[in-house]
């Protein structure tokens, strides 16, 4: 479990295809003397699990999973890329931003950036069932970073972003066509699943009525 609030700017220092895994290897050097194998970094949003660690390089390296890969930004990874950090939070520790599970519910894009003074408003787009989940000012994480939505359409929702969140996370740097992780509020995601459904225009109901 993570909180969304990034402790660290961490670089991409290799990619390799290990049969059906992605292997990465990230440097992280802050998180040296905290982190030991088998323990888990949110790397952009994504829960990973460290498999290596080289304490000199300040290096770690996650194997992922071909599902991981296919639902996540990670394989458009590539050397020298900035990626958010976060280690999974212990009993006791701080809790500033909101329940992050590092499981990705889907890839948004950015399709707009307006900036406003020293803050940025960015607006996301999503697939439509993604969009249903999200409620306005409601939690979500976008690269791991807890932020507030409003605006919430049918297929897009917006973010304010405050100069502090542009300075210690990568999404200062994101531009318009880029894509992001997107994990919803788990709450959210569980009162949509609660919730009746209700059947498409035209169909029937089982009993034939």
């Amino acid at each position: 479990m993570f909180t969304g609030i990034v402790q660290q700017i961490g670089q991409i220092i290799k990619t390799a295809q290990k049969g059906s895994l992605l292997q990465l290897t990230v440097k992280i050097p802050a998180m040296d003397k905290q982190v030991k194998i088998g323990d888990s970094i949110a790397i952009n949003g994504v829960c990973l699990t460290v498999t290596t660690k080289t304490s000199h390089k300040n290096t770690f390296t996650f194997d992922v999973m071909s599902e991981t890969v296919k639902r996540t930004t990670l394989s458009s990874f590539k050397a020298g890329d900035k990626v958010n950090t976060e280690l999974a939070i212990m009993s006791g520790d701080p809790f500033g931003g909101h329940f992050v599970q590092g499981h990705i519910d889907t890839v948004g894009k950015v399709s707009s950036i307006t900036k406003s003074g020293s803050n940025c408003l960015i607006q996301i787009t999503c697939p439509p069932e993604t969009a249903k989940s999200i409620i306005e000012k409601g939690s979500i994480a976008i690269d791991g970073v807890s932020l507030t939505a409003f605006d919430i359409r049918s297929d897009r929702f917006s973010l304010g972003l405050i100069p502090h969140t542009l300075k210690s996370t990568i999404l200062g740097a994101k531009k318009i066509g880029d894509k992001v992780n997107i994990e919803v509020d788990m709450l959210g995601k569980y009162i949509q699943k609660l919730l009746p459904q209700k059947p498409p225009a035209g169909s029937r109901s089982d009993d034939g009525f």
